[in-house]
């Protein structure tokens, strides 16, 4: 979970996992949003993946990224019962 949180904590990476919301990108077009290099958010995603929220699929010549939802549900559940343990 520290990963995530790490992961979490720039915003670039939580600009990706935003897009990725709206629907599964390669990393091309993960890329055309921002001004930044394609190693750079090769990197980002490398980070995003390496914690577990995203998930990538190989589809012909290009990687395809969606969320990987089961983490977020893991963050929430976790800081739900963090929030409910302090209200008590």
């Amino acid at each position: 979970m520290n990963d995530a949180f790490k992961a979490l904590s720039d915003a670039t990476r939580r600009k990706i996992l935003e897009l990725l919301k709206e629907e599964d990108l390669s990393a091309g077009e993960i890329s055309d949003h921002f001004s930044m290099s394609k190693p750079s958010i090769s990197q980002h995603l490398k980070i995003l993946k390496n914690a577990g929220l995203v998930n990538d699929e190989k589809k012909g010549q290009f990687i395809v990224y969606s969320l990987n939802t089961t983490v977020f549900q893991e963050l929430i559940s976790w800081a739900f019962n963090f929030v409910e343990k302090e209200e008590k």
